[in-house]
């Protein structure tokens, strides 16, 4: 065994330095010893069968073959826990190739590094170092055939004996491809990504075996769901405007409420005095954030669990809302002050029957108007205004904001509001630039009066996404005068706003609308308003309007919420009191909240909605 000490201390080094990354750099939650030990042998029998290939090879190649496959699986270690900093997510295949992104990050990923970080490759630079003095370890030494076998059937043991011990602690465990914390805390990181390459194959098969049976069975689903819309709001803002704006990373915290004494959000909150606003508004993004969010609004379908639809299924068919409006006279236009191809926009915009993209080089962008992620909000609405005066009336429009973006810069002149004191510079930031963001909207709507583009019509504002992930709970609670930020904590906070705001009509009957609800349900309310029949359409939402409407909400996550419980991380929680009560009570919705994930799913990965935009060309 000693001759072939070399692989297994790479092992060895490898294998502690995971484990502690687990229990230092992820929150993954730890209810039992068992859990415990499967976390911890978790990452061997990858790093067994990695580091084993070298007893195939020569001297010369094994050695290096082992200095660089350390180097590759730390890094992709370490770029799980810089993705893991602000996400509260891990990277999966989907994520990997959305490489026309990476230009974009920038300071994002400066402001995750720690110069601890160098930890993380420490063992590789002795590893290089033992292999290059060839000291006595390092040695080589031909492996046996005898010896490749015992050892390979001692790998596919521990595999099994993990997989084994996983699913006796979780059952149907590889199903749950949506929860990346329980296969990782029960597979491994590196077994983790290996399956994930497995699913990535199989999404990519499901195309060409799709048929359109599976949409029928589908539509007869949604068909069961359909709720009447509200007579007296039914085609309210018939032939106006909409103007729709996304607002970057805004959760409902904010909204009515102060930092160090000052408001941060003025203008919404009067604005919302004028409005329907909906105070129990959910996001639903998933690793897509804001593109996710663009999905939702417009298709009314759920995102992916492994990377973004901008990406993965571009190309689709779909009938999104700029499609459905063009057949009403409508002409459709986006304006985001950002590169075309971020979020891979331009092609997926035309998937979705946009007329027109307003990107970057629309805009006049200097050093003196940019911050963060590039040009900031007010010269963005000032500069997008004019551009709307030249579109054809009606109008679909919408909006990206990006000042209030991680890792929420701000130049001193601009801050409205001073910065919280926590222990978290991420939220300490993230005030001033909600307040930034705020003043901009004032700036969007006097500027829509002057314009004479506001009274026609119907303004629809939506937090896209959280911008305070999980890493930053303690400055939360801080914040909250909370004693710990719990699950049902957590969900609470994916609570975004949903301002509704129709002039001559919303500003003399405005309401605060509490049924539970999400971003899902924005397509069939904008259509009904607009007095457009929604039946037979492929949809998962519901008219927020509707006296009907279900108090249900399902995360990406497969967490979910109704009017009484929130159902999260595998536990049931009373909504009013935060406190964990038995399963049973969130037993009724569990099937609901799997089966729309489930059809949505295959509504994507399948493109299905080839077959219904067929159905429909064939009606007419």
């Amino acid at each position: 065994m000693k001759n072939y000490r070399f692989v297994f201390f790479t092992v060895l080094l490898l294998w502690m330095k995971t484990y502690l990354v687990y229990k230092n750099s992820f929150d993954i939650k730890i209810e039992s010893w068992k859990q415990e030990f499967i976390l911890f042998i978790s990452p061997l029998s990858f790093l067994l069968f990695i580091f084993g290939l070298a007893l195939f090879m020569s001297e010369k190649r094994r050695n290096r073959y082992i200095v660089i496959t350390s180097f590759i699986v730390s890094f992709v270690l370490y770029a799980n826990v810089m993705f893991y900093r602000f996400f509260s997510d891990f990277i999966t295949i989907p994520v990997l190739f959305q490489t026309n992104n990476m230009g974009d990050l920038g300071n994002s990923v400066f402001e995750l590094m720690n110069v601890s970080d160098i930890f993380f490759f420490l063992d590789v630079v002795l590893i290089a170092w033992m292999a290059y003095k060839k000291v006595s370890m390092a040695q080589y030494v031909p492996a046996t055939k005898r010896f490749r076998r015992t050892y390979f059937l001692m790998t596919v043991a521990i595999a099994l004996f993990n997989l084994g011990l996983a699913e006796t602690e979780r059952p149907e465990l590889l199903t749950r491809t949506f929860d990346r914390e329980m296969l990782i805390k029960n597979l491994g990181i590196y077994n983790y990504h290996v399956y994930d390459i497995i699913l990535q194959s199989r999404s990519k098969a499901q195309r060409a075996l799709a048929d359109s049976s599976e949409l029928a069975d589908i539509q007869n689903y949604i068909n069961a769901n359909e709720k009447a819309p509200n007579k007296q709001l039914f085609g309210i803002a018939k032939g106006r405007n909409v103007i729709v704006v996304s607002m970057e990373s805004l959760q409902s915290f904010v909204i009515n409420n102060t930092v160090n004494g000052q408001e941060i959000t003025p203008f919404l909150n009067d604005f919302i005095k004028q409005s329907y606003y909906f105070d129990n508004f959910y996001h639903q993004t998933g690793q897509g954030k804001t593109s996710d969010a663009e999905f939702i609004i417009e298709n009314s379908l759920y995102p992916l669990g492994r990377g973004a639809v901008f990406f993965t299924h571009a190309t689709n068919e779909y009938n999104a809302t700029p499609e459905i409006l063009k057949s009403y006279g409508y002409y459709s236009a986006v304006f985001h002050a950002n590169n075309k191809s971020f979020w891979n926009r331009d092609v997926m915009y035309q998937s979705m029957k946009y007329d027109r993209f307003f990107s970057m080089t629309d805009y006049t962008i200097t050093e003196e108007n940019s911050v963060g992620w590039g040009l900031k909000d007010i010269p963005f609405f000032e500069q997008s205004v004019q551009h709307l005066k030249t579109l054809p009336q009606p109008f679909y429009t919408k909006f990206i904001t990006l000042t209030n973006h991680f890792p929420f810069e701000l130049g001193e002149e601009d801050k409205m509001v001073p910065e919280y004191t926590s222990n978290s510079r991420t939220l300490n930031r993230y005030f001033p630039t909600v307040r930034y963001m705020d003043e901009a909207l004032k700036v969007f709507i006097e500027q829509l009066k002057k314009e004479g583009l506001y009274d026609n019509s119907i303004i629809i504002l939506y937090g896209d996404h959280y911008g305070i992930s999980e890493n930053h709970n303690k400055a939360m609670a801080q914040y909250l005068g909370k004693d710990e930020i719990t699950p049902f904590d957590h969900v609470q906070l994916q609570r975004v706003p949903l301002i509704i705001h129709i002039p001559g009509v919303t500003d003399k009957h405005p309401k605060v609308i509490s049924k539970v609800s999400g971003q899902i349900d924005v397509k069939p309310t904008l259509l009904h308003l607009l007095g457009i029949d929604t039946r037979n359409q492929i949809h998962f939402g519901e008219d927020l309007f509707s006296k009907d409407k279900l108090d249900f909400v399902v995360l990406r996550d497969g967490s979910f919420v109704t009017k009484d419980y929130v159902y999260t991380k595998n536990a049931c929680y009373d909504k009013k009191t935060g406190t964990e009560v038995d399963g049973s009570y969130c037993e009724p919705y569990m099937e609901k909240a799997r089966q729309e994930l489930d059809y949505s799913d295959k509504i994507v990965y399948g493109d299905l909605l080839r077959f219904y935009n067929k159905q429909q060309e064939n009606k007419q």
